[in-house]
C-alpha cells in the first residue's frame, strides 16, 4: 500500500497522529504496540526499503511511505527507529517542522547532533523522548523506591550476536541501558572512568567493561557483550544492610536485608508488563498532556556522553 499526497486524515482530539520511521525489527513492533493503544493513530510506516515498508504497512493496517518528508502535515508526532547514523538528520527534519519525536536509542552517535536537537525541541515547544527503556521496566519500578544510597553497583548485559544494529559497537547498542540507569541511581558526580573492549565478530567493540567511580565513594562495574551464547540482563545494588537482585530479562526483583544476625529475603511481586508499550504509551501521554518525558533529550545526553567518554578509552588503548 503506497502512500498518496496530499492524503486526508480525520483528526480527533483524543488520539495523537503517528508515524515511525524504520520499519525493521524495532520500527514493526512499534508498529504493533501504536496500533494497539486506543489514544494513538498509526498514520504510517515509512522505510526506504519499499518492500519492507510495504509488508510492515499490510501487516499493521496502515499506510506506507518511503520518503519521511512526505508525512508532513500528516503528523503530530514520530517514532524514530531507523539506523543511529539517520537519528539526528531525520530527527532534525521533524523537530524543525513543529513535530513531536520518540527517537531510539542511541540518541545520536555524537553530543554536537544531540545538542542540536535538544535545542530545536527546546525552541520549538516540543517533546523529545529517547527511548531508554528499561527504566519502564516493571522490575526496576520496583526497586526503584528501595534504592537510597548504593554503594556498588554491578551490571551485566549479555547477548547472543544480534545480527543487526551493527553500524554502532557494544557500548551505545547495549551497554548504554545501564549506563543510563546507574547514573540516574547516582547522585554523584563522576571521579574516574576505566574502560576495556574487543572486537570480536565486527569492526567495533563487541565486548566491553567498565568501571566508574562516583565522587561519593560509588563504584559501578558493567559488563556488556554481543557475543555471549546466553542472553542476560541484570544489576545488582549494594548499600547499607540491603542488597538488591533485579533481573529485567525476567522481571523479577528480590531484596536482601540485614535482620540482625541473619539476612531475609524478599521476593518482590511484579505486574510485568511489556516495558516497550509502558514507553510508547508514556510518549503519547506526554504529547498530549505537554508533560516532561522520563528519558528527556538533556537526560539521554548524559548517558550519550558517558558511553562516548567508554568508547574513546576502549579505541584509545
Amino acid at each position: 500500500m503506497t502512500f498518496p499526497a496530499p492524503f486526508a486524515i480525520i483528526w480527533r482530539m483524543d488520539k495523537l497522529r503517528i508515524a515511525v520511521i524504520g520499519a525493521g525489527r524495532l520500527g514493526a513492533i512499534h508498529c504493533r504496540i501504536y496500533k494497539e493503544l486506543d489514544n494513538a493513530e498509526l498514520v504510517a510506516v515509512c522505510d526506504i526499503d519499499k518492500a519492507r515498508a510495504e509488508e510492515t504497512a499490510k501487516t499493521y493496517e496502515t499506510r506506507a511511505c518511503f520518503d519521511y518528508k512526505f508525512l508532513l502535515n500528516q503528523v503530530d508526532a514520530v517514532s524514530i527507529a531507523a539506523p543511529t547514523n539517520l537519528h539526528y538528520e531525520i530527527g532534525r527534519y521533524f523537530l524543525s517542522h513543529g513535530i513531536h519525536a520518540l527517537i531510539e536509542k542511541p540518541f545520536t552517535p555524537n553530543l554536537k547532533e544531540a545538542d542540536h536537537l535538544i535545542k530545536i525541541a527546546r525552541k520549538n515547544k516540543l517533546i523529545l523522548q529517547v527511548g531508554h527503556v528499561e527504566r519502564f521496566n516493571s522490575a526496576f519500578s520496583a526497586v526503584k523506591s528501595i534504592i537510597q544510597n548504593p554503594q556498588f553497583i554491578e551490571c551485566h548485559r549479555l547477548s547472543t550476536f544480534p545480527n543487526r544494529s551493527l553500524d554502532i559497537g557494544a557500548v551505545l547498542d547495549i551497554m548504554i541501558h545501564d549506563i543510563d540507569i546507574v547514573l540516574g541511581l547516582v547522585n554523584s558526580p563522576l571521579k574516574k572512568v576505566e574502560s576495556v573492549g574487543i572486537a570480536v565478530l565486527t569492526q567495533f567493540e563487541d565486548i566491553a567493561n567498565t568501571r566508574l567511580c562516583f565522587k561519593n565513594g560509588c563504584v559501578a562495574n558493567l559488563t556488556a557483550s554481543r557475543v555471549s551464547d546466553e542472553a542476560m540482563r541484570k544489576i545488582r545494588i549494594f548499600q547499607k544492610n540491603t542488597y538488591i537482585s533485579l533481573d529485567y530479562k525476567e522481571a523479577e526483583a528480590s531484596v536482601y536485608r540485614k535482620d540482625g544476625t541473619q539476612i531475609s529475603k524478599e521476593n518482590l511481586p511484579i505486574e510485568k508488563e511489556e516495558p516497550l508499550k509502558k514507553e510508547l504509551a508514556s510518549f503519547v501521554q506526554c504529547v498530549l498532556n505537554r508533560k516532561e518525558p522520563l528519558v528527556s533529550g538533556e537526560v539521554a545526553r548524559q548517558a550519550l556522553a558517558l558511553a562516548l567518554k567508554i568508547q574513546k578509552q576502549i579505541w584509545q588503548k
